[in-house]
């Protein structure tokens, strides 16, 4: 049934493979693909993945960095797999874990790891627990609880609900009981290190009586302070002290409250099973002898002793991540990054930090913080990368143009960004035709008759032996794009030009026939490079944007494997501050990479993404 089941270390050595009967073709190409469009793109959020006829499903153990992957054929439906991957996984920890520990590179590399019983014992168990079982028989009357009721028992009474009410209030203060301790106990701890506080105050919040559980006597109770009298200039002075903040003064009796600190304490920490736990916690951090420490602030030595005890060198689980993950969450969100895709991010970040340990003196909020930014580095950062102008230069050798198209909906900025890509092909040393077909938009020829002008005028034909540098093809309006496009394109071909840019009119996501039209003109013309232009401002929007323009130019397309989106150019970059979230939504949904950002008006203003500079903007508070 299973195609396939691997084992493999993150840094590429397989430990242990199964392949099942019958099965002919290498799991290498479907395992090489997971690791470069999931693993590698930080997608690890959802633990399956598609490979043409093949289902995938994974799982990471971060504490030795190993890989488990099983595949099947997609049309089955097996419902033991997750069990399997999950068993497997423990055995070939606890088996080995050893020689995971110590790393044994020769061992590593010879794959001398014995697992294949272990594997077939497992997958046999894993087979039997999702066999159908028979329906279960009715249990008679005698089996049933129903059958042991007396008529006593069911005869509902006052007093009864009274004392169920009573028993439920009872099980919801105990629930209450362990905080309340808690909040007690830190209460203590701040009135002896911080304040100084009479005996009969301190035992009255305490306990709410006026004995005192110290072998102490208890100093009689002040009266309350009276408001004094005004002192004149040669009136005399006082005889006894005013100052009742002065630790040392006789009318404070500070030992006395210091001993009632300290034996209720005592008292809560052996009256329940909270206190219990405490009692470990204050002798394992020294909380006595931190106590009568007469230094300022070693007080909370102990406190923030036992804190740092639970912090360094754990096991992170999700339980540990989930606060600090739900304020990235908002936080991306807020920094306009698509509401679905921060919940994803912060998915596969949880599965990447899951079980990993943590080193010492690391808290779990930097340990987040600090693979998240990895993460959102290596979205934008994806595994294809392109570079235009050796591409031109690859296309030049073969003696044809450089097609590039343009898409993306209205108002973006398709038409002023074409511009811009054209001088900087122009200060490259490239030629560059323009064709001109969004014949829908008025005025949208004349826009690029415009640029062609002043381009021309930034780069004389003088210059360049008499010819300009570009030239726009037009054929005017309400003409079909696609015929254009290719008249253009053979054009370019006969008279020497290196690039051809072709503008398309907006269009948004929606409009069916204006989509066909899109599809129909990249499947005739099959240019080299498809760029999406969207804007920066945009949030969720980028993503539906997006998914639409790649759908529909898979559906409208005439071939088995249509072309679709290569490329982003993400416009008004420099008019979002810190806010810069769409690049992330955008490089993510597609996985392909942002190849220019518009920062500004003039023709200079255009640049590569810088990846770092962008995830640091987008995790500054």
């Amino acid at each position: 049934m299973l195609d396939f089941f691997t084992i493999f270390g993150k840094g590429g050595i397989v430990l242990w493979c199964f392949q099942g009967a019958g099965v002919t073709e290498s799991f290498t190409g479907p395992v090489n693909a997971l690791i470069r469009s999931v693993i590698l793109q930080e997608r690890s959020g959802n633990n399956s993945y598609t490979h043409e006829a093949l289902s995938l499903k994974y799982k990471l153990d971060n504490e030795f960095e190993l890989v488990f992957v099983v595949g099947f054929q997609k049309i089955l439906t097996l419902t033991y797999v997750d069990k399997l991957i999950t068993d497997v996984q423990l055995q070939f920890r606890d088996r080995y874990k050893n020689e995971l520990d110590k790393n044994v590179s020769l061992k590593l590399l010879n794959s001398n790891f014995e697992f294949e019983n272990d594997f077939n014992m497992l997958l046999r168990e894993a087979e039997d627990s999702s066999k159908a079982k028979g329906p279960a028989s009715m249990r008679t009357f005698t089996e049933s609880l129903k059958s042991q009721k007396t008529v006593k028992s069911m005869i509902e009474t006052k007093g009864g609900d009274k004392v169920k009410e009573q028993g439920g209030k009872k099980n919801k203060n105990a629930k209450k009981e362990g905080i309340y301790f808690i909040i007690i106990y830190i209460f203590c701890f701040l009135l002896y290190n911080r304040l100084h506080i009479g005996q009969p105050v301190v035992f009255s919040l305490l306990t709410g009586h006026s004995t005192s559980f110290s072998a102490t006597k208890s100093p009689k109770p002040q009266k309350p302070k009276e408001k004094q009298r005004r002192v004149w200039d040669m009136g005399g002075s006082s005889p006894t002290a005013l100052d009742y903040s002065d630790p040392n003064s006789p009318d404070v009796p500070v030992e006395p409250a210091r001993d009632v600190c300290i034996n209720t304490i005592f008292v809560l920490l052996h009256s329940s099973k909270t206190g219990c736990l405490l009692h470990h916690c204050w002798y394992s951090t020294g909380g006595l002898s931190t106590l009568h420490s007469p230094k300022k602030g070693v007080g909370f030595g102990g406190m923030f002793g036992m804190l740092k005890g639970l912090v360094g060198a754990k096991s992170l689980s999700r339980e540990d991540m989930e606060p600090v993950l739900d304020k990235m969450r908002d936080h991306l969100i807020a920094k306009n990054v698509a509401a679905e895709i921060s919940i994803q991010l912060c998915d596969s970040v949880a599965k990447k930090l899951e079980g990993k340990v943590m080193g010492t003196f690391t808290t779990v909020a930097s340990t987040v913080k600090q693979a998240l930014q990895e993460s959102l580095v290596q979205i934008l950062q994806p595994k294809r990368r392109v570079d235009i102008l050796r591409d031109v230069l690859e296309a030049r050798s073969q003696r044809r143009p450089f097609i590039v198209t343009f898409c993306g909906v209205n108002g973006v900025g398709k038409s002023t960004n074409l511009a811009k890509i054209s001088f900087w092909l122009i200060e490259n040393g490239f030629t560059v035709l323009i064709a001109a077909c969004d014949t829908f938009r008025a005025g949208a020829v004349e826009q690029l008759r415009t640029h062609q002008r002043r381009l021309n005028s930034l780069h004389p034909p003088e210059q360049h032996g008499g010819r300009p540098v570009v030239q726009l093809y037009e054929k005017g309006y309400g003409k079909d794009a696609a015929g254009i496009a290719m008249e253009a394109i053979a054009y370019a071909r006969n008279q020497a030009f290196d690039v051809v840019l072709v503008d398309t009119a907006g269009r948004m996501q929606d409009n069916a026939p204006l989509m066909t039209a899109l599809a129909k003109l990249i499947a005739v013309n099959m240019p080299d490079l498809v760029l999406f232009v969207g804007e920066a401002l945009v949030g969720n929007e980028a993503v539906d944007q997006l998914v639409k323009f790649n759908q529909a130019l898979a559906d409208h397309s005439m071939s088995d494997k249509p072309r679709l989106i290569d490329g982003i150019v993400l416009t008004k970059f420099d008019t979002i501050d810190d806010k810069v979230g769409a690049a992330i939504s955008m490089t993510y949904i597609t996985g392909q990479p942002i190849v220019f950002v518009g920062t500004g008006q003039t023709y200079n203003d255009l640049r590569s993404l810088n990846a770092r500079a962008v995830v640091s903007a987008l995790m500054k508070a």
